[in-house]
C-alpha cells in the first residue's frame, strides 16, 4: 500500500513538472503562436481550443485559447475536457495490442475465435476476418453509422445486427471508413478479460497515464476530477454557431466515446513517441507499437483526402492511425468529429514531436491548421499561414454542400399533391438492421416521423410521395422521406434520403369490437370457398357456436366479428380479416385481406 501511494506521488510530481515548462512566456519556435491561435479562432468562428504540443518526451505548450461556452465567460485552459471522437479509436488499438502482447490473443485470429456470434452479411467474411481486419477499416461494409447514432440498441444488438449490413466492396478489397467493426474490436476485450472495455481503458491506460479526469463516457462526468471544467459542444444551425448538449454515444464507445483534456492526452502522445514506455513504465512492446504505427490499408489520394492533406505524398491507415507523410516526415495521427466537438492527436515519431488539439465545434479544421502551423515551427523552412489555406478549403466544401441543396429544391415539382390522404400514410416501416420508423399523424394533422430516441421530424409535402423532414433536433438538418405505393393503390414502404427502405408492418389486429352475432347469423357464412389461381380451399364451420376457418396444412383459425359480415383472425401476429359479401343473403365472395398484399377473392365452391 505505502509503496503504490509513493509511486501514485512520483507520477504526480513527474506530470505536474513535465508541463511546468507552459507556464514560461513563448520563446522560438513558437514565437508568435498565441497570436495566431486568438486570430483563427475568430477566423473559424470557433469558441473555444485546447492545446498541447509535446517534445522530447516534455510538455512544451499545455494551454487553452477561447472560451468552454458561448455567451460563458469561463475560458478555456489544459485541463478543460473536450470529447476526442475517433482519436479513441487508438486507444481501443492499444488495448488489442496490450492482450496480444500478453499472449492472450494474435492479430491474426479469426473474430469469431473470440466472438462466436460474429456475422456478417458475407459468410466468407464472417469466417476470414481477423483481428487485425477490425483495426484497419478493410471490411467491405459501409458505414451504417443510424445503427448506432442516436439509437437505443446496446453494443452488442449493434453487432448482432451488423450481419444485415450489405457490403458495398469486397471484402480485403479497399479503405472503407467503419466504426461497427471497432465496436466489435473493443467487444473482444470483454469477451478476453472478463472486464469491460470501459475498465480496461481506464485501468490500464488511464491510470498509469495520470489521466484522472479523461472518461469513456459522458456519464462518468459527475465523478470525474474534471470539477465542471467541461467545454459545451457547439454546431453551426442556420448560419450561427450555437451551443449543444453533449450527445451520449457509450453504445460505440470504442470507436470514439473518450472525452479528455490535452494536458492528460498528452500522456498519451508520449507514450507513442518513447514506444510503449511512461515515467519508466513499459505499457506496451516496441513492437506493438510499430505493428500499429505501420501501413496495412492504402487509402486512395483522390478528394477529399488529398485537399486535407496538401503536401502529403501518401496516405494509408494503420491500426487505430491514419499515416502520411510531411516535407520528408513519416506522420502518425487520427482526427475525431463527434456532435459539436473536433480533436486531433498527431506527431512525427522521428523528431520526438507531437502534439494534441481538442476544439468545441463539430466539423472544424482548425485543427489540422494548427497541427501544421505547430510542425512548421518545429522543422524549420517556409511556413504557410494553414488557417488561410484550410479555411479556403473548408469555404469550398461548404459552397459544395450549399449548390447541392440549391439543386434540389430547384429539383422540386411544384404544384404537385400526395397520392392518399395524410392518414394512409400513417403506420410502422420496418428493416432488419436499423428497426423501426414510426409514422403517426399529430392533432394538427401533420404526419410525424420517428426513429430511435433521436430522430423526430415534422413532415412537410415535398412532391408526389414526397415529404420533408426537419428534425426536432436542430443538429441533424432535413432529410426527404420518399413513400412508395403497391400495385392497390396502398403504402408498402418509405425511403430515407441515403439512408434504405423500410418496409410496412401489417397493422396490428385491433381489439374485438364487441359485435356479437347469433348462431343463424354465424351459419349463413359456413361452405367452402375456393381459389382459382393459385388452387386454394377454405372450409368455414361453425364450432361450437364460433366460425373456424380450415385451410389444409394450416392451424384451424376462429373467426371473431367485427362488424355484421367482417371478421379478424383470433390471436393472429398481424392484421388479418375476412370480409363475406353478401347478396340477396348468401354469400357470393370472401375476402382475405392482410395487411399491404394483395387480397385473395375466394367463391363458393360449387
Amino acid at each position: 500500500m505505502k509503496t503504490n501511494r509513493v509511486r501514485t506521488l512520483f507520477l504526480a510530481l513527474t506530470l505536474a513538472l513535465s508541463v511546468a515548462p507552459c507556464a514560461f512566456a513563448q520563446e522560438a519556435p513558437l514565437q508568435g503562436f498565441d497570436e495566431y491561435v486568438n486570430k483563427a479562432l475568430k477566423d473559424w468562428d470557433v469558441p473555444g481550443v485546447g492545446v498541447a504540443i509535446v517534445k522530447d518526451d516534455k510538455i512544451v505548450l499545455a494551454k487553452g485559447y477561447g472560451v468552454r461556452k458561448l455567451g460563458d465567460p469561463a475560458p478555456v485552459n489544459e485541463r478543460t475536457i473536450f470529447a476526442i471522437g475517433s482519436s479513441s479509436k487508438a486507444f481501443t488499438a492499444a488495448a488489442l495490442a496490450m492482450l496480444v502482447d500478453e499472449g492472450k490473443i494474435k492479430w491474426d485470429d479469426p473474430v469469431t475465435k473470440h466472438l462466436p456470434g460474429f456475422e456478417l452479411y458475407d459468410p466468407y467474411a464472417s469466417k476470414e476476418m481477423t483481428v487485425r481486419d477490425l483495426l484497419c477499416h478493410r471490411s467491405g461494409l459501409a458505414r451504417g453509422d443510424l445503427m448506432w447514432y442516436g439509437s437505443a440498441y446496446s453494443r452488442d444488438e449493434i453487432l448482432r445486427r451488423t450481419r444485415y449490413l450489405k457490403p458495398s466492396w469486397s471484402f480485403r478489397s479497399q479503405f472503407g471508413y467503419q466504426n461497427l467493426m471497432y465496436l466489435a474490436a473493443g467487444q473482444i476485450v470483454p469477451a478476453v478479460t472478463g472486464k469491460s472495455w470501459d475498465d480496461f481503458i481506464k485501468d490500464r491506460f488511464f491510470k498509469p497515464l495520470g489521466m484522472a479526469a479523461s472518461s469513456t463516457s459522458v456519464n462518468d462526468f459527475k465523478s470525474s476530477e474534471s470539477s465542471g471544467n467541461v467545454a459545451a459542444p457547439h454546431a453551426r444551425i442556420d448560419e450561427k454557431v450555437v451551443a449543444i448538449p453533449w450527445r451520449d454515444i457509450d453504445n460505440i464507445a470504442p470507436a470514439g466515446s473518450i472525452n479528455s483534456n490535452v494536458a492528460e492526452m498528452a500522456a498519451w502522445v508520449r507514450l507513442q513517441l518513447s514506444e510503449g514506455n511512461f515515467a519508466g513504465q513499459r505499457l506496451l512492446s516496441s513492437g506493438a507499437i510499430k505493428e500499429m504505427h505501420k501501413s496495412h490499408t492504402v487509402i486512395p489520394f483522390d478528394p477529399p483526402w488529398n485537399l486535407v492533406f496538401p503536401e502529403a505524398h501518401f496516405l494509408n491507415y494503420g491500426l487505430g492511425w491514419f499515416l502520411s507523410d510531411y516535407r520528408g516526415r513519416k506522420i502518425v495521427e487520427h482526427g475525431g468529429n463527434i456532435d459539436g466537438m473536433s480533436a486531433l492527436v498527431a506527431f512525427i515519431p522521428e523528431e520526438k514531436l507531437g502534439l494534441v488539439i481538442l476544439t468545441n465545434l463539430n466539423g472544424s479544421d482548425l485543427r489540422t491548421a494548427l497541427k501544421l502551423r505547430v510542425f512548421d515551427a518545429f522543422l524549420g523552412g517556409e511556413a504557410k499561414d494553414w488557417s488561410a489555406v484550410h479555411l479556403k478549403t473548408m469555404k469550398g466544401f461548404e459552397a459544395q454542400g450549399k449548390a447541392a441543396e440549391k439543386k434540389q429544391n430547384e429539383e422540386r415539382v411544384k404544384d404537385t399533391k400526395p397520392s392518399l390522404a395524410l392518414d394512409k400514410y400513417t403506420g410502422t416501416y420496418q428493416d432488419e438492421m436499423y428497426g423501426d420508423v414510426k409514422v403517426a399523424q399529430e392533432e394538427n394533422g401533420k404526419l410525424v416521423a420517428r426513429y430511435g430516441p433521436a430522430f423526430t421530424g415534422d413532415l412537410e409535402h415535398w412532391h408526389y410521395d414526397t415529404f420533408q423532414a426537419t428534425w426536432r433536433d436542430r443538429t441533424l438538418g432535413k432529410g426527404l422521406i420518399t413513400f412508395t405505393l403497391n400495385a392497390q393503390g396502398k403504402v408498402e414502404a418509405l425511403k430515407i434520403q441515403n439512408l434504405t427502405d423500410f418496409k410496412r408492418a401489417p397493422d396490428k389486429a385491433p381489439a374485438v369490437s364487441g359485435v356479437t352475432l347469433s348462431e343463424a347469423d354465424l351459419r349463413k357464412f359456413t361452405g367452402r370457398y375456393e381459389l382459382k389461381s393459385p388452387p386454394l380451399e377454405i372450409s368455414v364451420e361453425l364450432v361450437g357456436g364460433k366460425l373456424k376457418a380450415v385451410i389444409p396444412g394450416q392451424p384451424v383459425a376462429s373467426l371473431v366479428p367485427v362488424s355484421t359480415d367482417r371478421f379478424t383472425v383470433e390471436g393472429a401476429p398481424v392484421s388479418i380479416f375476412v370480409q363475406f359479401k353478401l347478396a340477396e343473403g348468401k354469400v357470393n365472395s370472401l375476402m382475405v385481406e392482410q395487411g399491404s398484399a394483395a387480397p385473395l377473392t375466394f367463391t363458393p365452391k360449387q
